[in-house]
């Protein structure tokens, strides 16, 4: 069903591009000849364009690709991995040259045309360009190592026009992004600042907050520095905690993305799979609120195990250990954790288990999980999606109740969605890890470490809340209102207290694998960091007593990862073509390729000297 889909994109995509050429033109017109929006309007239009091409970024580069690769989802669509899941195909990357570089560009030098006065107080306006762009351009060089950057967009504003700009390094990047950073949280401190207001979308025109921002941004790439230049990262790092901007340190601080009250995301489903095992496993052994954001429950209520035991049909294994019976036989609630833990079950994530014929229950729930009751027929899912939710929130979820049962659906006066784009959370969780890893910074890894896993369980909750998750107050398949209130998902008096006080989050053992493997969790809602975790941490760790790596074992043997994405071979018509060339072969690139044992050997600059998958941090 998804490569359908797949094929469909492809021919979007051709028409999309097509109309992208037109765009191009004229956004590339000298800048005296198009009308001038007021410069307020304009850093809105900037901010909308962080988030774009959501529909392909999540349906191909996570759902197809870094997700299963990082071992949070299966790479098919209520099915289990195949040995195609580490095969590239088409990506969904946003064309940040047609749209959001030509825009800061544009507000930069009508802010500079200005007389010094205006110039003056427009020091922090024209400064909120940069975060804006760095955030969306690290993702990008994530990716694909070099990209086009410091020359991008000049076209309007050189003579001759200057259309083969070069492509910058990582190493050049994070250069340019520190330098343009420390600059622009000079700007947004200044005194006496044009007031943007509400045209500031994410902070309300508050320009401390983003000077927090930039510092997160710093912080992310000190991050990616860790193993590069450590010296270097923890430069950085003691940068951020002496910054007179401050760091982000509440959930009032997170920059959360809206486009408005009649965005409500991806149009299309995504297609997510289904949650790797070991991932659900840790989070539900540890009661970690944040499972009941991340992935969805499945469709066994009460209701639906009576329907199973009425059709006399067997039970998923899983689902039927913590099912309690009354003496009739029928359902009469739940042992173990109880709802709503017991509603959350991931699968094994090697392909070789899906030929394994006790894992039916699993891969093959179409047949197993569907019964007959009075002549109507149904299906059930008995494991855990990745919640779509996160990605939209525009469509309607049915209740699952039994054949021939109520209907009972949530539809209708959709929320805007929210996107979680950087969050104190994460500010909380690098600074717990540069402290194990010897930043000269004040406080304890431990109570940092707390304070960010309190914050990603506090930011996900208001998510959850705001973008509407089914079940969030109650579970209304339940009658008794007992079982209704206990399958709430939503954040419940001391669940944080006591996720903290579990093994798993006590750092005086295993210590960096922990903050990593939380930031790991934080991350997988966010798109563009997850990735780079597995990447630069080595986790999650073969063989680990804490949460560790499934093998995708195809064949008896494990797949090959790829480390980097797969870059088309440039043709001798593109006018960039031998700046393209020249990147691509300083960096060791062999282009034009899918084969994961390259994609996997030819590292990105700052991937160059990580652990390899599964082989656990570098102290």
């Amino acid at each position: 069903m998804k490569n359908t889909y797949k094929g469909i994109l492809f021919f979007l995509m051709i028409f999309a591009i097509g109309c992208d050429k037109e765009d191009f033109a004229e956004l590339n017109s000298n800048p005296s000849t198009v009308s001038e929006p007021e410069l307020r309007f304009s850093i809105t239009k900037a901010v909308e364009q962080m988030y774009g091409n959501d529909y392909t970024s999540w349906f191909y580069n996570a759902f197809d690709y870094t997700y299963p690769w990082s071992q949070v989802v299966t790479g098919g669509v209520n099915s289990g991995n195949t040995e195609g899941v580490v095969e590239m195909g088409p990506t969904g990357d946003q064309n940040i040259y047609a749209s959001l570089i030509p825009t800061v560009r544009d507000i930069r030098a009508r802010i500079d045309a200005m007389s010094p006065e205006q110039q003056e107080e427009r020091r922090a306006m024209r400064a909120m360009t940069f975060p804006i762009q760095i955030q969306l351009t690290i993702s990008l060089s994530d990716y694909y190592g070099s990209i086009i950057y410091s020359e991008a967009g000049m076209a309007p504003y050189t003579s001759p026009p200057l259309i083969t700009p070069k492509y910058d390094s990582q190493e050049e990047l994070f250069d340019i992004w520190l330098a343009e950073l420390d600059a622009a949280i000079e700007d947004l401190l200044a005194p006496d600042q044009f007031e943007i207001g509400a045209q500031d979308v994410i902070y309300g025109g508050d320009y401390t907050k983003w000077a927090k921002f930039c510092n997160l941004l710093k912080l992310k790439i000190a991050a990616r520095l860790v193993n590069a230049d450590r010296a270097k990262a923890l430069g950085i790092v003691a940068e951020v905690i002496n910054s007179p901007a401050g760091y982000m340190s509440s959930l009032e601080d997170d920059f959360i993305y809206q486009r408005g009250i009649e965005y409500f995301g991806t149009g299309e489903g995504v297609q997510p799979g289904i949650g790797g095992e070991n991932l659900i496993d840790f989070m539900v052994d540890n009661k970690d609120p944040r499972v009941r954001v991340l992935f969805e429950k499945n469709s066994f209520n009460g209701e639906v195990v009576q329907a199973f035991i009425d059709a006399g049909k067997p039970l998923p294994p899983y689902v039927e250990q913590y099912v309690q019976l009354d003496g009739s036989g029928n359902f009469a609630g739940w042992s173990g954790p109880g709802e709503p833990w017991v509603r959350y079950f991931g699968a094994p994530l090697a392909p070789d288990a899906v030929f394994e014929g006790g894992n039916d229950f699993y891969f093959n729930q179409g047949i197993v999980n569907r019964i007959n009751l009075g002549g109507v027929e149904k299906t059930y899912e008995s494991t855990s999606d990745f919640n779509e939710r996160v990605v939209r929130t525009g469509y309607p979820f049915v209740y699952p109740t039994k054949p021939g049962g109520r209907v009972l659906e949530l539809r209708d006066n959709y929320p805007p969605l929210e996107v979680i784009l950087g969050s104190s959370a994460e500010t909380y969780l690098y600074l717990a890890e540069f402290k194990l890893l010897g930043a000269n910074i004040p406080g304890e890894a431990q109570e940092y470490f707390n304070r960010g896993v309190e914050l990603s369980v506090g930011r996900l909750d208001e998510l959850a809340e705001n973008n509407r998750f089914p079940y969030y107050n109650e579970d209304p398949v339940y009658t008794n209102a007992e079982l209704a209130a206990a399958g709430a998902t939503a954040l419940k008096s001391g669940e944080i207290q006591n996720l903290l006080s579990q093994p798993a989050y006590d750092l005086s053992s295993n210590g960096l694998e922990k903050v990593y493997i939380q930031q790991y969790i934080n991350f997988a809602a966010t798109p563009g960091d997850l990735w780079t975790t597995v990447r630069r941490s080595g986790i999650p760790k073969r063989n680990s007593e804490v949460f560790a790596w499934d093998p995708l074992l195809a064949g008896g043997s494990e797949l090959i990862i790829p480390r980097r994405f797969m870059i088309n071979t440039p043709t001798q018509d593109n006018k960039n073509f031998q700046n393209a060339m020249e990147a691509y072969t300083n960096q060791g690139f062999t282009t034009g390729t899918n084969d994961p044992n390259i994609l996997n050997n030819e590292r990105i600059w700052w991937d160059e000297e990580n652990p390899d998958y599964g082989a656990g941090p570098i102290q």
